[in-house]
């Protein structure tokens, strides 16, 4: 606790620097991964991240040490290449473009590796700490290194505040913005180099083999919660944020753990939350509004199978013939009875099922919706009679009181459906 509450009191300045430091880079490489991710060029990204290693390696043999600006401009040379073979080999090949970044990641990193041997075989001593560079260690980062990586996420986070909606047809629909006369080829040229600088400011806190991790993750968690583009940035910002201060938090108080692997723990918890928790898109929230409206479906069923058997003269059924019309569905009947009686739409009396009167409405109105609807195939899109049922079927639990009066009003009120069956109305008895 008091390693937590120092840490968050930020007495020391350097750790407000990491802070500091660590959300700018969030915001930054949450902003690009998203528009990333929203392209589907997520796999550039992780590509970029492991290209850029040859590049860190040149630019510390060139400097003989740890200069944070010999190491951003190789880790941007590096990762320009990288950029410009995929895009020449995916315009002068016929490879598919998941192969080329596969084959470009792996060479470049493997590339890197050896620089980072023949380097730590040198005996310089300034080598000290170049490994982070491949796992991070944001506590690592100093006033120098803020100016600098700080800087960059500051002009990221500018250049595409100031083009958003280039950003957004780019994304969207690259083609409306050339028949708009939009030069495409260079916003796609800028989106590129904001990707590279991404990368690149975060190898020092996240490191290049999970660089990937904090540029996507966030963007994709943040979709399950919303469509909107503002504030899916937002969110994605936000889980970025989150994930970088509580993983530097855990590499404070564990000085042996790298900051990368723990930022990737947290995003990769916050996007199992979003996965299974966020509304409308969550697997559990679809999975429960799914169960609902199965069960709808089957109450509607049995109310339906009565009041048909009703328009036959036949003022109720048991439960045997229930489960006879449903043969596969035995148990989701008996339990659609017990809600249905629950309810109040309808009571057994000696095994007999049968309609109470509000039963007896609803009953109407899921039967005159699947004849109405068969009557408007049939009408309207010249569906025979004997087609129509199966889409009718599908449609009677979803058409809403709006939908039902512009069918009457589009049909003229109809008293038969196309099989010369009464559609009956809340006023009619049988």
């Amino acid at each position: 606790m008091e390693d937590f509450l120092y840490f968050f009191s930020f007495q020391d300045a350097s750790i407000a620097f990491v802070v500091l430091g660590i959300t700018l880079l969030g915001i930054g490489s949450a902003f690009v991964g998203t528009f990333s991710f929203l392209d589907n060029k997520a796999l550039l990204g992780d590509a970029i991240s492991h290209a850029i290693l040859p590049g860190i390696c040149l630019g510390f043999m060139l400097a003989g040490e740890k200069n944070p600006f010999f190491i951003v401009g190789g880790a941007i040379a590096s990762g320009g290449l990288a950029t410009y073979l995929t895009s020449w080999l995916k315009d002068n090949t016929k490879l598919s473009e998941d192969s080329i970044i596969a084959v470009v990641l792996s060479v470049f990193f493997g590339i890197g590796i050896v620089f980072l041997t023949i380097i730590q075989k040198s005996g310089n001593p300034e080598m000290a700490g170049l490994n982070q560079f491949i796992f991070g260690n944001a506590i690592g980062i100093v006033e120098r290194d803020l100016w600098i990586y700080g800087g960059l996420s500051i002009g990221i986070i500018g250049v595409l505040v100031f083009m958003l909606k280039e950003f957004q047809i780019l994304v969207f629909n690259p083609d409306f913005g050339k028949a708009l006369g939009l030069p495409m080829h260079h916003i796609r040229l800028v989106f590129n180099i904001l990707i590279i600088l991404a990368v690149v400011i975060g190898i020092q806190a996240i490191g290049v083999v999970l660089m990937a991790a904090l540029l996507i993750t966030p963007g994709a968690a943040a979709r399950f919660w919303t469509d909107r583009l503002k504030t899916l940035l937002i969110l994605a910002a936000v889980f970025a944020i989150i994930s970088g201060i509580f993983g530097t938090y855990i590499s404070y108080t564990l000085p042996q753990m790298p900051t990368g692997p723990w930022v990737v723990v947290i995003l990769s918890f916050i996007a199992l939350l979003s996965f299974l928790f966020a509304p409308k898109k969550g697997i559990l929230f679809r999975f429960y509004h799914r169960k609902k409206y199965i069960d709808k479906t089957q109450r509607d069923h049995v109310l339906k199978s009565i009041y048909k058997a009703e328009e036959l003269g036949k003022p109720a059924l048991s439960l045997e013939e229930l489960t006879h019309i449903y043969p596969h569905q035995k148990q989701a009947i008996k339990n659609s009875i017990k809600e249905l009686e629950k309810e109040g739409q309808l009571f057994i009396n000696q095994n007999l099922i049968k309609l109470t009167k509000p039963g007896k409405m609803e009953a109407k109105r899921i039967v005159r919706l699947h004849r109405l609807w068969e009557l408007y195939l049939n009408e309207y899109m010249n569906i025979a009679p004997d087609h129509v049922h199966e889409s009718a079927e599908k449609l009677e639990h979803l058409l809403t009181p709006e939908l039902e009066a512009l069918l009457e009003t589009r049909l003229n009120f109809p008293r038969l459906d196309p099989h010369q069956e009464t559609i009956p109305r809340d006023h009619d008895d049988i």
